[in-house]
Order: C-alpha cells, then sequence, then structure tokens
C-alpha cells in the first residue's frame, strides 16, 4: 500500500519520525517570526517559505534536521557554522543538541534580506569575481 505524501508543512511534521517532530516544530516557528507574510508549501518533498521565490526550506532526516537557506546565504556565517555540518547548500541540526535558534533566526533573516532588496534567486549561482 502506497503512503500519501505529505501536502502541507502540519502533515510533514506529522510524518516524521517521533525524534524530528520538536525540532521541525522549533524551527517552522523561527522561520514564520523571521518571515511572517512568507507562504508555506511543500517544494520537492520539503516544507518551504516562499514569498515569490523560495526563501528556504528545511527536512526531517535519521539524525538531523536540514535547514537549507542557499549557499549565498551561508557563504555569509561560514565562521559561525564551523561547529556545525554543512553542505553546498544546507546546515546540519543533530536531534540531540538544541537548535542554534539566534543563529537560525540571523541566516533566514539574511536570506529574506537578500531576497526582497537583491532579489536574489533560489541556489543562485556565485557570480564571478
Amino acid at each position: 500500500m502506497a503512503t500519501l505524501k505529505p501536502s502541507t508543512i502540519d502533515e510533514y511534521i506529522s510524518a516524521a519520525p517521533p525524534e524530528a517532530r520538536e525540532k521541525l516544530h522549533e524551527i517552522r516557528t523561527i522561520l514564520r517570526e523571521v518571515a511572517p507574510e512568507a507562504r508555506e508549501a511543500i517544494k520537492w518533498g520539503s516544507p518551504v517559505f516562499e514569498e515569490n521565490r523560495i526563501l528556504f526550506a528545511f527536512s526531517a532526516h535519521k539524525t538531523h534536521i536540514n535547514f537549507m537557506p542557499t549557499h549565498t546565504t551561508l557563504d555569509h556565517f561560514r565562521t559561525e557554522l564551523a561547529d556545525y555540518k554543512t553542505g553546498k547548500d544546507t546546515i546540519q541540526f543533530p536531534y540531540d543538541k538544541p537548535l542554534p535558534a539566534d543563529l537560525i533566526r540571523r541566516v533566514a533573516a539574511f536570506r529574506l534580506r537578500a531576497v526582497r532588496e537583491e532579489g536574489v534567486r533560489w541556489m543562485q549561482k556565485k557570480r564571478a569575481q
């Protein structure tokens, strides 16, 4: 029997592993505070916040939450992110540690400003220097 894919963030969180749900609620609350006018949606199977463009996404995994504010945003926070596992566009927050709410808030606010003021797109390539 096939399982239905979540179509809302509430459904996504409800379907997530129990150890992920509290962190998913917490990161969603932080992102709502930063971008209260953003629409919530599910894109590519992950929760996203968007305002004409995707602002950021997050997802649950076996041992961590992935927060995806894009590499153009992460580049500005590399020093502060040294204690976290990062990918090109992602930050991993393990379930067994508190979420760094202030850092998430600042990263999300930076991304929001970049989209609103500079029109930075989702997964935009770096400009040649």
